[in-house]
């Protein structure tokens, strides 16, 4: 018999493993946290003094608002914080003058005022002259808006004085003045010097 001789090769073998499939990166975008804001509002009271009022606020933030016809007003947008209120109206004076509040997670409202008609200054324009050089009984003391007049006779009766104060001038006004001499017989001179009066 004879023999089998078998001859037997190995081959090498690789095996070459891994993964398949669809890598990819995910990114979560994170979009900041909006930061809260809160509005501060009162009203002005009465509404002849609040309507139109301006109102300004100091403090954390700086703004400023005008009050609506029913005297009305509102701050937004504020952040956390304290805060001055503080209206002004031409006229008017307020109760309070000013008020501060803190914004602490929350609106804050009725933070209001009360407007109260200010006193209107007085003006008063004060005329002097020289004594007459003649004897005289008193004198007149005259007023117009227009230099070189016509005037009008401010007092009713004669000035026995050598000053005069008129205190129906008002603010925003030229007057022009001039004083007459008036003898006993109630003969009157002719117009003295014009003088120029200017009130603020």
């Amino acid at each position: 018999m004879q023999g089998l001789l078998a001859t037997v090769f190995l081959m090498p073998l690789a095996l070459i493993g891994g993964c398949s499939g669809l890598v990819s990166q995910s990114s979560s975008t994170t979009t900041p946290p909006q930061t809260q804001t809160y509005s501060v509002s009162g009203t002005i009271s009465p509404t002849t003094g609040g309507g139109g009022a301006t109102v300004t606020l100091s403090g954390a933030a700086s703004a400023t608002a005008t009050a609506n016809s029913s005297g009305a007003y509102t701050f937004t947008g504020l952040a956390n914080g304290t805060y001055a209120v503080t209206p002004s109206n031409t006229g008017y004076t307020f109760s309070p003058m000013s008020q501060n509040k803190t914004v602490n997670g929350a609106n804050v409202t009725g933070i209001n005022f009360t407007a109260t008609p200010g006193q209107t200054q007085a003006h008063t324009a004060t005329t002097t002259w020289t004594p007459s050089t003649s004897v005289v009984s008193g004198y007149n003391v005259y007023r117009g808006t227009v230099s070189g007049g016509p005037y009008a006779k401010l007092n009713g009766s004669l000035i026995a004085l050598l000053t005069y104060t008129d205190s129906t001038v008002q603010s925003g006004q030229t007057y022009f003045f001039v004083t007459t001499a008036v003898d006993g017989s109630g003969n009157e001179s002719v117009f003295s010097n014009e003088v120029k009066a200017v009130i603020p």
